[in-house]
Formats: structure tokens, C-alpha cells, sequence
């Protein structure tokens, strides 16, 4: 039998931790920069090897900065149609953590705000 995946499973995976920073980033900012936003917003070393995502003001670019065992890595996203669709947001929050299946919607369109989670059964551990 073909066990598929599901959406914890890929969200248990991985110890990297995901990031979102709120407040519209300047889109000009580079690599320190970024990684003392990073700091400041999230309360997180930026040398962690988490990813700390970073959008525009308009909601239609996105960086996420890493940092890859010997230096930071930066990747960028212009979209040339349309906008990111962001979680619903907390004003008061700073910075919010995605899930990695998150991301993936929220880079694939997928309108994390429409998005909603039924409730399952958790058998109880003892």
C-alpha cells in the first residue's frame, strides 16, 4: 500500500522554522539589513537557518532571507499579475510563523485568508 503524505506530515518534517514579517518591507533592503529586520521583528537569530519572509507594500514581491551555513542567501519573487494572499493578520502582531504547507499555498496563490482547517479527531496520549 502507497502511504501519501499529509499536510503534517510535511509541516512535522522540517526544524526550520517560518517567518512572516508583517509591516511592508522595503524592497531595496539587501542581506544585513534584511537580518536586523529579521532580529527586531521576529525576536529570532537570523543565523538560525530559519527563513524570514518579507513582502512589499504593494503585496506583490516577496524575499526570504536565510542564512546557508556560510553566508546569507537571499531569494526574491516578483509576481508579474496579482498580489501574495497573506493569513489573516493580527494588527498587534509583529511577525507571524507559517507552516511550511503555508508557504507553499501562499507561493502557489492560494488565498490563506479563504483557507480553513476542520476539526480532527486527536487521540489522546498518555
Amino acid at each position: 500500500m502507497i502511504a501519501l503524505p499529509s499536510l503534517r506530515d510535511l509541516d512535522r518534517e522540517s526544524a526550520v522554522r517560518i517567518w512572516l514579517c508583517i509591516a511592508a518591507t522595503d524592497m531595496r533592503c539587501s542581506f544585513d539589513r534584511l537580518a536586523d529586520l529579521a532580529a527586531s521583528v521576529t525576536g529570532q537569530d537570523p543565523l538560525s537557518g530559519h527563513l524570514f519572509l518579507f513582502r512589499s507594500r504593494a503585496g506583490d514581491r516577496l524575499k526570504a532571507l536565510y542564512w546557508d551555513r556560510d553566508g546569507y542567501a537571499l531569494w526574491y519573487k516578483r509576481l508579474e499579475e496579482g498580489t501574495f494572499k497573506l493569513p489573516r493578520l493580527d494588527p498587534h502582531s509583529k511577525s507571524l510563523e507559517l507552516r511550511p504547507s503555508e508557504l507553499a499555498m501562499l507561493l502557489d496563490g492560494i488565498d490563506l485568508k479563504s483557507v480553513k482547517r476542520g476539526r480532527r479527531y486527536q487521540r489522546r496520549t498518555t
